[in-house]
């Protein structure tokens, strides 16, 4: 069963060089503080979706967060190290859809678009994203596709 979540017109951005504080604004897009948000996962709270593992993973890039994105990948694809490149700089998420990752799942997928800027130059990554339950909890397996 798929679910859409509606496309914003703009994506959330995080102003450059701005440090991101439990009462700042989440970098995932959603209206709560990081602190309430995404920054709650990252201190050890699980994920209760596809969805919210997505969007804390983004928050956590955004942050450079390594541990907290090696925690939540699958041991089977999980990289040793993550590794920040410092011309690098999130700047919004898009979640265009999701399919199942709900409690009732074991499975589920979420289609992105992530918005950056390298050296200046806007990009943005687009990636349809697998996620599995690993000893009851939601981890990112792998990219089903990149654009």
């Amino acid at each position: 069963m798929s679910r859409r979540t509606p496309r914003t017109r703009r994506p959330a951005t995080v102003p450059a060089g701005s440090p991101i504080t439990p009462g700042s604004p989440c970098p995932c897009g959603l209206t709560a503080a990081y602190g309430a948000c995404c920054g709650r996962y990252h201190t050890g709270t699980a994920a209760p979706t596809c969805e919210a593992l997505m969007r804390s993973r983004y928050a956590a890039f955004v942050v450079r967060d390594a541990g907290y994105l090696l925690r939540t990948w699958h041991p089977e694809t999980r990289p040793p190290s993550v590794d920040f490149d410092p011309a690098m700089r999130w700047t919004g998420l898009e979640i265009l859809d999701t399919t199942e990752g709900s409690a009732f799942h074991t499975t589920g997928t979420v289609t992105f678009r992530a918005h950056y800027s390298d050296d200046g130059r806007p990009d943005a990554l687009h990636e349809k994203s697998r996620f599995v339950r690993h000893e009851g909890a939601w981890v990112y397996a792998s990219a089903i596709f990149v654009d």
